[in-house]
């Protein structure tokens, strides 16, 4: 698997757990953003 693709799925990877954790705290807007952040970075994949 190349590196740039590793990277990539991290970035995904971290944008899901911190709207997660965001979800769980409340803060449903920035959740939203970080989800489409992930997303975003996701067509990179």
């Amino acid at each position: 698997m190349p590196l740039h693709r590793i990277a990539w799925l991290a970035t995904v990877a971290a944008c899901v757990l911190t709207a997660a954790i965001l979800l769980v705290s409340g803060y449903q807007g920035y959740a939203a953003i970080a989800v489409a952040v992930g997303a975003a970075a996701a067509i990179n994949l």
